[in-house]
Parts: C-alpha cells; structure tokens; sequence
C-alpha cells in the first residue's frame, strides 16, 4: 500500500529529473550559442528578403528556440556544404541518349 509521503516523495523526484533534464538541455544550448558566437566573425550581412520568408524564419527559429540569427547561420551552413548533384533536364538526357546510341552503332 502506497502512503501519500511515498506518493509526493515520488512526485518529487519526477520533478526533479525533469528540472535536472531541463537544466541540462538549457545549458547544453547556451554552450552551442556560445561556441557559434565565438567561432562567427562580426560580419554584418545585408539580405533583401521578402515579408513572409522573415516570417517563416522568425517562425522555425522560434519552434527551435533559438535567435533568428543562428537559424540563418545554420541554413547557410548546411547549404553551402550540401553536395547536391545537379540535376539534368530532358534535353541533357536526351542529347545524352543520342550519343550513346550513335556510339553504339559505331561499334
């Protein structure tokens, strides 16, 4: 049988790793602000960008809880290292088409 001492003694501790977990994740995002402000060079960057992209990316920074500034950084990032490959239109692929097939009935 569970006493209510044993109830709240219970609850407290659910309280408290939660305010430990909490505390932990707070931290760890001002150390990643922290690294990102050290590492950035004061440069300011002028863009022109229209009313809703502001909105959206006041919005995603928000649901990430952090500044605008740093989901900029992070988007720039992330786009200048992406490696996408090029995608070919239909004129490319059929040229392409069109010199295997005159390769092949040369050989």
């Amino acid at each position: 049988m569970t006493t209510d001492d044993d109830r709240h003694a219970r609850i407290d501790a659910e309280v408290a790793a939660v305010r430990a977990d909490y505390a932990e994740e707070e931290a760890e995002a001002a150390e990643a602000e922290i690294a990102e402000r050290t590492a950035a060079l004061d440069v300011p960057l002028n863009l022109r960008i229209d009313r809703d992209l502001d909105a959206q990316l006041k919005q995603r920074a928000a649901a990430a809880q952090i500044p605008t500034s740093a989901l900029v950084r992070r988007l720039l990032r992330a786009a200048v290292h992406e490696h996408a490959a090029p995608v070919l239109t239909v004129e490319q692929v059929e040229e392409i088409a069109r010199r295997v097939l005159a390769d092949t009935a040369n050989s």
